[in-house]
């Protein structure tokens, strides 16, 4: 699998975050660190108990990750979940956490794909 493909499958945008980085050995360096990234995990811990504020930094965190590498399908569900909990709105937050969980995984099972052809 190609970076680009890897893009394709996770639902990212690869000319942008070449237009970005300009290298693919940089790309491929920050995708490959991103595996590493404990903001959803952090999230998913702070929205159990009910640490609403953790869970907002850690939600910015991650759709900032994701937007900076142009993991397209990722950022816009982990917006989403950030907006909610920045307006208080903790049930729509929670409603929104299955979508964000399959977006997760799918980009970490793509990396995952992805890191073991390199």
């Amino acid at each position: 699998m190609t970076l680009k493909e890897c893009y394709n499958a996770l639902g990212g945008d690869y000319n942008d975050v070449m237009s970005r980085l300009m290298m693919e050995k940089l790309v491929q360096k920050f995708v490959m660190k991103f595996l590493s990234d404990a903001s959803y995990k952090n999230l998913i811990s702070d929205m159990n108990e009910k640490k609403y504020d953790e869970a907002f930094r850690e939600a910015h965190t991650l759709k900032g990750v994701s937007q900076n590498l142009s993991f397209t399908k990722l950022y816009l569900s982990s917006e989403a979940v950030t907006e909610a909990l920045r307006a208080g709105d903790y049930d729509k937050a929670y409603s929104l956490l299955p979508q964000l969980e399959a977006d997760y995984e799918q980009t970490v099972s793509v990396i995952n794909e992805f890191s073991s052809g390199v």
